[in-house]
């Protein structure tokens, strides 16, 4: 690797870094009820500096525990930032995923085989938020409402909001 790039994945994340804790609420659909959950989330840098290490939890209501495990690091000749994600949830993602900065915020959008997921993650002083959205094939907003079809329109309804105190 070269050492030029080393690093970068927690210059550009650096302020994800550290311990978080907070809840993540849960919107009503196929997978359950609306609920709120407590859930705690850390970034770690690893890999001498050259990647980071998310680890996202929480315990629903019925003691089912719940987590996911992600890795950040820089495409060095395109500065953006790779995500591969696994949760005990659903399947691995074949691949990683290429985020993108938008107004402070990093996002990232993949598709599965159900539709597609939106990542919107913010560090705004002591409060780290992460918003889900999904937008699901077949979903009436995907297909029917205007703007859906040349992309104009937001076809994504969120799924879960997390809000996390610096710990």
């Amino acid at each position: 690797m070269d050492r030029t790039s080393s690093g970068r994945a927690p210059q550009a994340l650096a302020g994800f870094l550290g311990r978080w804790r907070g809840s993540t609420r849960f919107a009503a659909g196929p997978w359950g009820p609306e609920r709120t959950v407590d859930a705690e989330v850390t970034y770690t840098p690893v890999a001498g500096g050259s990647a980071v290490v998310q680890s996202y939890s929480h315990r629903e209501p019925d003691g089912a525990h719940s987590e996911g495990h992600g890795i950040f690091t820089v495409d060095p000749d395109h500065h953006d930032v790779f995500w591969y994600y696994v949760d005990n949830a659903g399947p691995a993602p074949a691949a990683a995923a290429r985020c993108t900065w938008h107004n402070g915020a990093l996002r990232v959008e993949r598709r599965g085989g159900a539709g597609w997921t939106r990542h919107t993650l913010r560090v705004e002083g002591d409060v780290l938020t992460h918003v889900t959205e999904l937008r699901i094939r077949g979903d009436k907003a995907s297909e029917g409402e205007p703007g859906a079809a040349d992309g104009t329109g937001s076809a994504y309804v969120p799924f879960m909001t997390s809000s996390f105190q610096r710990s």
